[in-house]
């Protein structure tokens, strides 16, 4: 049987490339000594360090078709079996896909966090949350700081490597993921590679250890410098280029919103291979999707444990669930680590 191939479409704020590389659990690895697959992850248009003549159309169709593309262009006529994995914004987009028939090959659809209803009830709001986080980071280590004090990841691990795939420098607009590529490779010729990577991350830990363990409660108050702030925004940033800010503005894919979402719930049922919808929690079902699950139409697994990044807050768990979803489904061959997980809501 040939290996099945996992394709990664996650949120429209992530680089699919931190997806593949989070912490020393690291899902994907895991998952690979679980059973016997692939994953192949792209930075969809607009993200990460992918560039494209139009960055500007996010539409559903325009991004489904993208991903339809890739995977023909990597494996033609003779592709492996594709089984669609997505995240939020990253999972419409997987639905997309598989309705729209864009991979003749594929045989499993596995949507993370991500339900019509809420989604919908969310667009409200949406702007509001966005004009509420900062525009400019002093530092890489100061956003992974904002980005798990603020609750977007719970898991420390997890952020230091997917915050960094949502930022830029201001004033190259060279992504950060980039960045960091040429610094390591400038280090690699001097040889300071592993003094590089030790430095950055007992900087990080230093910076976020009390996300981890709680404080003794002092005896006198605690300067200024001991309490998170939000990053305030320079009135011109572009005076100091160690500024970053976000790599994609959000605020300006609005008008794609309703489009990735509607109807998404009809779709996901309607799509002719074996499902599986993995929830941070039972409160996001809607209605169709109620009923499609208690009619059996496709498998549902809860992990009430974590926030709407459900991959980046349990690794570990994700990919069991995983493994599990592709062994019951006989698409991949179990390894001798592997562990069934039963389904649960």
């Amino acid at each position: 049987m040939s290996a099945a191939v996992l394709a990664l479409c996650f949120s429209f704020s992530t680089e699919e490339d931190s997806l593949l590389s989070v912490g020393p659990c690291c899902l994907w690895s895991t998952l690979s000594g679980l059973v016997k697959c692939r994953c192949a992850a792209v930075d969809l248009r607009g993200h990460g360090d992918s560039c494209t003549s139009d960055d500007k159309d996010l539409s559903a169709e325009r991004l489904s078709s993208d991903v339809g593309n890739i995977i023909k262009e990597m494996y033609g006529d003779e592709a492996p079996p594709i089984i669609l994995v997505g995240h939020s914004m990253g999972g419409a987009i997987a639905v997309h896909t598989a309705i729209r028939h864009l991979v003749p090959s594929l045989i499993g659809l596995v949507v993370i966090d991500v339900v019509e209803g809420t989604a919908m009830d969310a667009l409200s709001s949406m702007q509001s949350f966005l004009n509420g986080r900062p525009n400019i980071f002093k530092s890489l280590e100061q956003g992974i700081e904002w980005c798990v004090r603020s609750g977007q990841v719970r898991n420390l691990e997890s952020a230091r490597v997917s915050m960094v795939g949502q930022l830029k420098r201001v004033e190259t607009e060279e992504t950060a993921t980039a960045e960091l590529d040429h610094q390591l490779e400038a280090a690699s010729h001097s040889g300071n590679t592993d003094t590089i990577l030790e430095e950055e991350e007992e900087e990080e830990e230093n910076r976020v250890k009390d996300t981890k363990e709680p404080s003794p409660i002092p005896e006198t108050p605690p300067a200024d410098n001991a309490v998170f702030k939000t990053p305030a925004s320079p009135t011109n940033p572009k005076e100091d280029s160690h500024h970053y800010t976000w790599r994609i503005d959000l605020g300006k894919t609005e008008p794609f919103w309703r489009g990735w979402f509607e109807g998404l719930s009809m779709k996901f049922l309607s799509c002719q291979v074996q499902k599986m919808l993995l929830l941070a929690g039972v409160d996001r079902l809607d209605k169709e999707l109620t009923i499609g699950q208690m009619q059996g139409k496709f498998q549902m697994q809860v992990l009430p444990q974590c926030g709407h990044a459900v991959h980046e807050d349990s690794p570990e768990r994700v990919a069991e669930v995983l493994a599990t979803f592709l062994v019951r489904n006989k698409v991949a061959e179990p390894t001798a680590d592997f562990h069934r997980v039963f389904p649960a809501c």
